[in-house]
């Protein structure tokens, strides 16, 4: 069941020659403007009962203005945006709150102009104040609030009730790391429930977890739709494409639908990438708990260049980050690279991996990130197989050292 229908809304900020034309265009004289900055243009989407849709881009890529459109905070210029049922929103902090008023009191009226009556807030007061856990602060007045705090009593509030549609703008991002798993267990229960969820982040990992499917918004216009693998790999590209031009971005589903992605400019590039086995060097596609295993990296210089980092990462099936690390960081960039140069990385790791699949990807790039200088960068280039065959049983991607020490 679809409780959330964009269609083509688009917003229209418009600067005028004088004040006089601004109020005539008002009532609809044909005022020509002289400048127009559409934050928000052309977007259309549905949102499914239960579905997390998680909402991405650079600053000023029109997010907020967006989710103010859905919410009627801000008016259309053209579009609709319709829900079927009601829309609880986190925007901004402090929004809707006054100053002066308590925490109490800020509930009761922010509460009210998200159309719960007072007697209703009356009933769910003790919940907000025990989910905030913000103390005696709860009958201070606001101006005393640390920034968490206030994101404690604003999420409390939207949360008190389960609405049909939850929105969060990175409210959740000034609060501290336990509040957020409070919340976000809060989030995943209402997905369960039936609510459903558009989340703003710039954390791509609570965007992997927590997200059905994303959109990439640029420059006011939707650039992808798509699973979260997918949109989040092409985001983290067109980030370095916006620092180079010759960038090149290229996406496919390889098997067991593991997402293959591509990206830099090819001045340095991976001619292989191999897994082998660290004794015997055979090459391997599944691993044993515990085995030291090697992983080759054979790559070609096609131009010059004064740098080179080379990096690995490992994310598991659902697209957590195991580990990752890259030679800035170990203090081993190689410099003075000219064309025609090839290079052999060897990488030996103690597979301290759970059982399941994994992803390897590589980045050559130059400074401690990719976003510098993106040279090849490659997602899931080798996917692999872990199993346990002789240790004792757990749970989890990591297989942690360990021993019990039993007294009776």
């Amino acid at each position: 069941m679809t409780v959330l229908s964009v269609s083509n809304l688009s917003k229209c900020y418009a600067s005028y020659a004088s004040n006089l034309e601004r109020f005539a265009g008002w009532f609809g004289a044909p005022v020509k403007p002289t400048e127009e900055f559409w934050p928000v243009k052309d977007v259309s989407f549905s949102l499914s009962a239960g579905e997390a849709l998680g909402l991405i881009g650079q600053n000023g890529a029109g997010k907020s203005t967006l989710l103010k459109l859905i919410t009627g905070t801000v008016r259309p210029t053209g579009g609709t945006a319709h829900a079927s049922g009601r829309i609880s929103a986190i925007l901004e902090l402090g929004l809707g709150f006054n100053p002066e008023f308590t925490g109490r009191q800020n509930a009761f009226h922010a509460g009210g102009l998200m159309g719960l009556s007072q007697a209703r807030l009356s009933e769910l007061m003790p919940y907000i104040e025990d989910f905030a856990e913000i103390g005696e602060f709860f009958d201070q007045p606001l101006r005393t609030y640390s920034s968490g705090m206030q994101a404690r009593l604003a999420f409390a509030l939207a949360t008190a009730e389960r609405p049909e549609v939850l929105i969060v703008d990175e409210v959740l991002s000034v609060g501290d790391s336990y509040f957020q798993h409070k919340s976000f267990d809060r989030i995943r229960s209402f997905k369960a429930d039936g609510t459903s969820i558009i989340l703003v982040t710039h954390s791509m990992g609570d965007v992997r977890s927590l997200c059905d499917r994303v959109i990439l918004l640029d420059k006011g216009h939707v650039l992808k739709d798509g699973p979260p693998d997918e949109v989040v790999d092409y985001y983290n590209a067109l980030i370095a494409t916006k620092e180079n031009d010759k960038l090149t971005v290229e996406q496919r589903r390889e098997k067991d639908q593991w997402l293959y992605s591509r990206s830099g400019t090819k001045a340095v590039a991976v001619e292989s990438v191999a897994l082998t086995d660290s004794d015997s060097g055979a090459q391997i596609k599944t691993a044993v708990s515990g085995q030291s295993v090697t992983v080759r990296t054979r790559i070609v210089a096609k131009e010059d260049i004064p740098e080179l980092v080379i990096g690995f990462m490992l994310r598991d099936r659902a697209g957590h980050t195991v580990w990752g690390t890259n030679t800035w960081h170990t203090g081993q960039v190689l410099s003075n690279i000219t064309a025609g140069d090839k290079v052999e990385c060897r990488l030996r790791l103690a597979c301290a991996l759970g059982q399941g699949s994994y992803g390897l990807s590589v980045a050559l790039h130059t400074g401690d990130v990719h976003i510098d200088n993106n040279y090849d960068w490659i997602e899931n280039i080798e996917v692999f197989d872990v199993i346990n065959s002789d240790r004792p049983v757990f749970v989890g991607t990591s297989r942690l050292e360990h021993a019990f020490e039993i007294i009776r």
